[in-house]
Parts: C-alpha cells; structure tokens; sequence
C-alpha cells in the first residue's frame, strides 16, 4: 500500500509518533484509529486496547475526489481521529482527505511499521534472586525477552535481530558487558538475533537438542545441555529441557526465581505443539509437552516465576506491567495444567489459531538455511505471534 505515491495533502497534517500512541493507550485514553489498510491485513493484525476503537475503511475509498457519504459515515467525526496505514504514507494522504472535509485527524508516523519498531524493558519487580531482571516487551507481536544484570555481566534470552543494536545499548547504559545471548529454541515467528550479537563478540547459546533441526551454524556458538548453568555475576541461569512445543524446546532458571519458558507456557495459555511436525505430529508432540510441563515446569515451586517469550491480547500483566505469573497462580487459574493427558491433548489439539505469518521462511532463516536481509527479516515478522495453542486464554477458565 505505501509502496504508491500519494499526492501531499494540501492541509497540514499532524502526526502522532507509535512511542506517543503507545503512552496514551497504556495511560487508559480513550484512542479512536481509523485503519486504513486493506481488511485482510487489519483482520490478521491491528492496534488493540481497552479504550481502543478501531475501525477499518481501506485507503482506496479515500481515492476519488468526491468520496462516498457511506464511506464518511464510518468515520467518527465527534472526536479526534489517528489514521493508520503499513508505513505512513496512506494514511497521511487519507488524513488530509478527512481533515479537509472538517474532521479532526492526524496520522501515525512510520504506520505499523513503526508500531513494530516500539520495544520496552521493564523491570520484574518481584525476581529476588541476584542483580537485576528485566522483560523485554514487543507490543506489536507480543514477543517477550529477558535481560538479567549483576555485577558486570549481562545475558540476554530470547533476542530479537531487529533489536540487535538495543540489547548492546542497554548493556552499556547500565555499565555492564553483554556475555551470552541465549535462545530457548528455534523460533517461528520472529528471526533471532542470537548470531548477530555472537558477530559483536557475545557468546552464544542454543540448546544441544535443537541442533538435530538442521542447525547450520552450531559450530560457532555454545550448545547448552539439561543442566547445564551460565553464571552471570552471583546470577547462575541453570538450563531446563522441555521439550513439546518443538524438540529442542528448553527454559531456564534464572537464579532459582523466574523460569523463562520460551514457548512451553505463558501466562494466559500453553505452547502449540505443531510448527515442527505439522499435524501429523502434533500429538506425540502434545505428550511430550504434557510430561514437561508436569515433570519439569509445575514441579518447581510454587512461588517461582513463570515467563514466557510471547503473550497476546488475552494476557493480563501483572501489577509490575510484566507478563510474569508465579506457577502456583497459573495451576489454580488454568485448567489444562491440572488435567490428565488424554484432556490435556484434547484440549490444546482442539482450536488452534492459524500458524505464524511466513513461519516455514522464519524457522529457515533461524536454521540458517536461509539468508535475509534484514529489511526482510523485519517484515517477514510483522504480525502476531500465534505460538500458543488457543487464541483464547486459557487461564481463568
């Protein structure tokens, strides 16, 4: 869409950076979008919120100089109204065509793009262990990472390659060295930024059981085994096999307080199990992620820290603004965790959402069977994650 070349509005339109969007929506505004990308990409993917409306007209209806009144009247014109598009160049052209005719609009700098360009630290107030734990937040796809400090050391897992440069930058900031960049397994949804950081002289790691998945690259970075522990100052970060979302699928302690679970449970549901086997499958798979759950995960106790590398739309953060939940909270609010095997594979077989955008592409790249660029890299992320096993939470039910 914003490939075309829209005429400059002959009105002067303001913007709204995502940064300022974000902050009014996070402070409870009332926020009324006017999406003007086409239904199929709003229906996959939009701007959500509790004071959030969101309506979806196509910028092509913008296109004619006398525009349709039924087009107009889906515009709210008793309040102010964001424009968005893809990467900003609609929208302001749309903005203009409204603002001409006497709304009150502006537009969205960059558009979703610049949407998924918006990434947060936020400090897990409730870790106890040693230094310092924060979560990494993506509200665009729901990606979720983890920085822990102490002393002069820094690890971060689960990073994203579009946000190379930030976990170094951040590291600096709190005058710390960077030492291990760590992935719970291969993702579907977003490229890592394992090998980028390791390219700067971090130390990679990925789990041993990942690499019978066509690894490339596993020469050149540390290969982590069940048990195996990374020190980060008085920090040991103990390595956790968990096999059921995909093979090598593996979590680890952080300090005995936070279990960062990649992709095995969230906070608001528990990990699909068939972007690895496909359907066929999907149940050996489903077993397996039961026995981690039981036999590695609710095992711990029950004060210890949950955290996933996603949430979605259906999560409820807690009172830190973190997607963390404690296990004991999540066993008596979720019912998959305490039913036997068989419901438990009914259940997570039952409703599954579509699967990640360009995920056979993603998982590619991450194999390194696939080299892209990382302009492409970006986009082929863009979207939701999709990397649970419901679209629906599961916690509460």
């Amino acid at each position: 869409m914003d490939d075309m070349d829209f005429p400059t509005p002959d009105v002067e339109i303001e913007s709204v950076t995502p940064d300022g969007l974000k902050g009014r929506i996070d402070a409870g505004e009332e926020v009324t979008l006017l999406d003007a990308r086409m239904e199929s990409d709003y229906e996959e993917w939009k701007i959500d919120g509790e004071r959030v409306e969101s309506v979806n007209v196509p910028y092509f209806h913008f296109l004619d100089e006398e525009i349709d009144d039924d087009v107009l009247a889906e515009v709210p014109d008793d309040r102010e109204v964001t424009v968005l598009c893809a990467k900003g160049g609609a929208s302001e052209f749309v903005a203009g065509a409204l603002k001409e005719r006497g709304y009150d609009v502006n537009h969205l700098e960059e558009g979703m793009n610049g949407w998924a360009r918006i990434y947060e630290a936020v400090e897990i107030e409730r870790y106890d262990g040693a230094g310092t734990l924060y979560q990494y937040q993506r509200p665009s796809s729901g990606c979720l990472g983890y920085l822990v400090v102490d002393g002069d050391e820094a690890a971060v897992i689960d990073p994203l390659r579009a946000f190379t440069d930030r976990y170094l930058e951040d590291s600096a900031e709190l005058g710390v060295e960077l030492t291990y960049a760590i992935d719970t397994h291969i993702h579907a949804d977003h490229i890592s930024g394992l090998r980028n950081l390791a390219e700067e002289g971090v130390e990679g790691v990925i789990p041993e059981a990942a690499v019978d998945r066509g690894v490339t690259y596993a020469d050149e970075l540390t290969l982590a085994e069940d048990g195996d522990e990374f020190q980060i100052g008085d920090a040991t970060i103990e390595t956790v096999s968990t096999p059921g979302h995909t093979s090598g699928m593996t979590s680890y302690l952080i300090d005995g307080e936070l279990l960062a679970t990649g992709d095995g449970l969230f906070v608001e549901s528990v990990a699909r199990p068939d972007l690895e086997e496909g359907d066929e499958g999907a149940e050996d798979a489903a077993k397996q992620l039961y026995e981690s759950l039981q036999e590695r995960v609710l095992s711990l106790p029950d004060e210890t820290l949950i955290g996933g590398a996603h949430f979605s739309d259906a999560a409820e953060p807690a009172a830190d603004g973190t997607y963390t939940a404690p296990v004991g909270q999540l066993v008596d609010e979720m019912d998959a965790l305490t039913m036997d095997e068989a419901e438990f594979v009914e259940l997570i077989l039952s409703d599954m959402p579509p699967r990640p955008a360009n995920y056979e592409d993603i998982i590619a790249t991450n194999l390194g069977k696939r080299e892209t660029g990382d302009q492409e890299a970006f986009e082929l992320e863009l979207g939701p994650n999709n990397c649970a096993a419901s679209q629906e939470s599961l916690a509460g039910d």
